[in-house]
């Protein structure tokens, strides 16, 4: 009798000693990426697809090129017309450089414009095992389209296909909404 006592109290510590898994859920929300919407500026509620768009980072040689052959949607896009892209966690601006029509045969087709994201971050706690998410909110007052220098050479070509920027939701806390609307 007292060996079956032995075990069963052995089995309780060993079953109590046990504790839930620390494994972040992947449906668990993270750091949200900026999601940029493409219009027609003529048309500003028609939404319009952008072809053969390259974005890089400032300070990166590689970029992404979304929509390549007009029908490929890339993991950081979810429709022709709108891209998601990450904002730095630990500064207080991003500065990407969107060229559109990269890689066309003709290089007066070619456009560049350099876009600089002014914001503040927040860190927000999700859990022990997911650790924290950074939230953002934009500075509108901040935010113009730049055209590169070496665009200014050709007298025909005033450097911006990006005409105009709007902010439409300041914070950015999730990845279900539009944040930038871009008419061109």
């Amino acid at each position: 009798m007292k060996k079956i006592i032995a075990l069963l109290l052995v089995f309780t510590f060993g079953l109590s000693s046990c504790e839930k898994d620390d494994i972040c859920d992947a449906n668990t929300p993270t750091t949200p990426r900026l999601v940029i919407s493409f219009f027609d500026i003529t048309a500003p509620t028609t939404p319009k697809n952008v072809t053969n768009l390259k974005v890089i980072g400032e300070g990166q040689t590689e970029g992404i090129i979304f929509n390549k052959t007009g029908t490929e949607i890339t993991k950081y896009q979810t429709s022709a017309n709108t891209i998601s892209i990450p904002l730095k966690t630990d500064d207080n601006s991003t500065t990407y450089t969107f060229i559109l029509d990269s890689g066309n045969a003709n290089p007066a087709a070619i456009n560049t414009d350099v876009i600089k994201f002014n914001y503040t971050h927040n860190n927000v706690y999700v859990s022990r095992a997911c650790g924290f998410k950074t939230l953002f909110t934009l500075n509108p007052s901040e935010l113009e389209p730049l055209s590169t220098p070496f665009e200014q050479t050709d007298p025909g070509n005033d450097g911006l296909w990006m005409q105009r920027v709007i902010v439409l939701q300041s914070n950015v806390e999730s990845e279900n909404e539009t944040h930038i609307k871009v008419l061109f």
